[in-house]
């Protein structure tokens, strides 16, 4: 039998799946073959040519071993038999070799089957379609002389992956896309795909983040019903200042308590964001009072610019503690009439990094902006600066009425880059004051994603340079967007110090009802240095603890100091306070009276101080004077309210709202009020709601019990 039957032979075999039944079936195809052969060897050959008789002559005179190779005609057909047998053995052990090339030692090598021998605990990972590797690549390679970078084609190379081991989202921090990676050969700290030269030297590969992230080892998970792959975790890597949950005071030994306004919202968004993830937000991002002030309430509004504020005060039991009452302060500023606006120039400082190349980033940050320009009056003035991998500037100061051309500015710019934001702070500040509007609007506006890494990147001296400028006249304000590197702490230190406000964008809607809705208060500024100080009457209330604002707490002595800066208040802006306290003897008490204490409660000098729980003051600034102004209100016994359903609808929401956000931060102070007794509150207090926020709230609200489990 020549080789070519062989092959026609074995091109007819169909290799089965490897299993007993294969192997009897290959055995019994064999043993038929070796019959068949065995009958052809067995049949003279008779009648052939001359020439096939000489050939068969000279064959039976060789001999093999000392036999006639003629007579090993019947070996010959064993052997090819056996060779047969082997061929399709050989090729079942290698079909069950390739099965399990992909793990080797329990670690994945390639996508593909899953191990038959290495058994893995975890359920199967959920891929998205694979993504195929570049057809070049940017490698960083040591040499003698140090790092340099070559372009190599992945044919030339041979490929390994490396995996990382997979952590929890609250410990793992997964680096920007746009980061290079280095990571040792022994154990890698984030997903990269490794590849090994020839030469045997190790080059890392940038490859995009949407490669990295489907080469994942799978790992056993205990708790999580899956593990999803295509998104690394992002919720650890945002910053924000960590801050301690204000204590209770006793008034005997601190009577006064001192704090700045916060018109701030970024962290109501934020938290809306991590909930609408389906995942509960750090604490640190829950301030209390910046949820509170995400709504308007209607309070009563003041009618002389003169004096900005009118305050709404109340006295009520509390929802969560039976044995307490809450002190409610509300202020609304003064709403600047539509005909009497000032001209306004608005500088956008936007951040066109590579990681704001995301849908909920730069596009979803052009969109707001057009919202912004489309409200401004023609008379304003528009500049565009960026900051990527250097700073530029994108449009020079625009009057609105040319807004195809401010639009057209915005429409093209495109995310790339390390992100130099300190450099465009400077450039940002300087192109404002050459189109500086005196008696107007001057403001820069930063919108970004995260942290500055190039330029000014020490927050001391980022904060001291917009402190010196806002002396100038022009001010900062914060937007926002994305997850994953943002640097809340930052974005708050900045408003703060540029006499801004800090927002956070998430979707569309905010957008609406920052830039559009709340225009005004944004930009328009009524009052600054605005600080409220509370006197506690010790006849009344033993106890008080402040609910939020513990990033905005002023020294008692701050307050009369003009140099001291505090929060500023837009046209119309509403900016809400809620103290809980405890009356003497009650069972609210949670500090106890020292044995060997002298202090003793101050006496009243009249009925009138007796019936008072506290005293209002505010201190504030007209937007061109830096001297302040200050108002007071006695909080007495006719601002009280017995019973929790005749307090106004929006006082109560309020409370509604200082309940979630403590239990959103697990406030030891809730005892076993829960989300839905929260629900409960906020229900029959909604009232008006054009815009479906307070529905929303509610909406979170079951979203934060989810989250947590309950």
């Amino acid at each position: 039998m020549s080789d070519q039957d062989i092959k026609k032979i074995l091109a007819d075999v169909t290799i089965p799946e490897p299993d007993e039944t294969a192997r009897e079936s290959a055995i019994s195809a064999a043993m038929q073959e070796y019959a068949k052969q065995n009958a052809l060897v067995e049949k003279k050959i008779k009648g052939k040519s001359k020439s096939h008789r000489l050939i068969s002559t000279f064959l039976s005179k060789l001999t093999f071993f000392g036999e006639s190779t003629m007579k090993r005609r019947y070996i010959w057909s064993g052997a090819i038999t056996a060779c047969l047998i082997v061929a399709i053995f050989g090729i079942n052990q290698l079909y069950e070799e390739s099965k399990q090339m992909d793990h080797i030692d329990g670690q994945v090598l390639y996508e593909g089957r899953p191990s038959e021998s290495t058994p893995i605990e975890a359920p199967p990972a959920k891929l998205d379609a694979p993504v195929p590797p570049p057809s070049t690549a940017t490698v960083t390679e040591q040499s003698k002389t140090g790092p340099k970078e070559k372009t190599i084609e992945p044919q030339a190379v041979e490929e390994e992956m490396v995996m990382a081991d997979m952590a929890a989202p609250e410990a793992v921090a997964s680096p920007p896309a746009s980061a290079p990676k280095t990571v040792p050969l022994k154990k890698a700290e984030s997903n990269v795909y490794r590849k090994k030269a020839k030469t045997g030297v190790v080059r890392t590969m940038d490859f995009p983040a949407t490669l990295n992230q489907t080469m994942v080892k799978p790992e056993p998970v205990q708790e999580a019903d899956e593990l999803f792959i295509g998104q690394l975790p992002e919720e650890g890597r945002d910053r924000f200042e960590d801050v301690k949950v204000n204590p209770v005071k006793q008034v005997v030994k601190n009577p006064v308590s001192t704090f700045s306004v916060d018109v701030d919202t970024a962290s109501y968004a934020f938290v809306r964001k991590m909930l609408n993830r389906g995942v509960l937000p750090q604490k640190n991002a829950v301030r209390v009072e910046e949820l509170i002030n995400y709504f308007d309430y209607d309070y009563a509004l003041p009618k002389d610019k003169e004096k900005p504020f009118q305050p709404t005060v109340a006295v009520y039991p509390t929802p969560w503690n039976s044995d307490t009452k809450l002190l409610h302060i509300g202020i609304r500023g003064y709403d600047i009439e539509p005909d009497k606006k000032p001209d306004t120039n608005l500088v956008f400082l936007i951040d066109v990094s590579g990681s704001m190349n995301q849908p909920d980033k730069l596009p979803l940050l052009k969109n707001a902006f057009r919202m912004l320009v489309d409200n401004l009056q023609e008379s304003d003035t528009v500049s565009i600066v960026v900051y990527a991998g250097a700073a530029g500037t994108v449009l020079e100061p625009t009057k609105v009425k040319d807004k195809r051309k401010i639009v057209s500015a915005l429409e093209n710019l495109s995310a790339g880059g390390s992100t130099a934001g300190g450099e465009g702070i400077r450039q940002a500040y300087a192109l404002a004051e050459s189109s500086f509007v005196k008696n107007g609007v001057n403001r820069v506006i930063l919108a970004t994603d995260g942290d500055f890494n190039v330029g000014i990147t020490n927050s001391d001296e980022l904060k001291g340079f917009v402190e010196r400028q806002r002396k100038t006249g022009i001010f900062l304000s914060v937007i926002g967007f994305g997850q994953g590197n943002y640097n809340d702490a930052l974005m708050q230190t900045l408003a703060q110090n540029g006499n801004g406000n800090a927002s956070y964008i998430d979707n569309l809607n905010e957008a609406r009802k920052v830039l559009v809705e709340e225009a005004n208060a944004t930009l328009f500024t009524i009052a600054k240095d605005v600080k409220i100080q509370i006197e506690f009457n010790p006849a009344k209330v033993a106890e008080y603890r402040l609910i939020g604002y513990e990033t905005r707490m002023l020294k008692r002595e701050d307050f009369n100091n003009d140099q001291v800066d505090a929060g500023d208040i837009g046209s119309g802006h509403r900016v809400t306070a809620i103290y809980e306290i405890a009356e003497p003897g009650g069972k609210g008490i949670l500090v106890d009276d020292l044995r060997y204490s002298k202090d003793k409660p101050a006496p009243t000098a009249s009925n009138r101080e007796n019936r008072e729980y506290a005293f209002l003051k505010i201190r504030f600034k007209t937007p061109t004077s830096n001297k302040s102004t200050l108002m007071t209100v006695p909080i007495d016994e006719k601002k009280e309210f017995k019973s929790l359903k005749s307090v106004p609808e929006e006082v109560r929401f309020a409370a509604a709202v200082a309940a979630y956000g403590q239990l959103l931060r697990q406030d030891p102070y809730t005892k076993t009020f829960g989300f839905d007794d929260v629900i409960k509150l906020a229900l029959p207090a909604r009232g008006e709601d054009p815009f479906g926020l307070r529905n929303e709230f509610i909406n979170l609200v079951r979203l934060a019990k989810s989250a947590k489990g309950l």
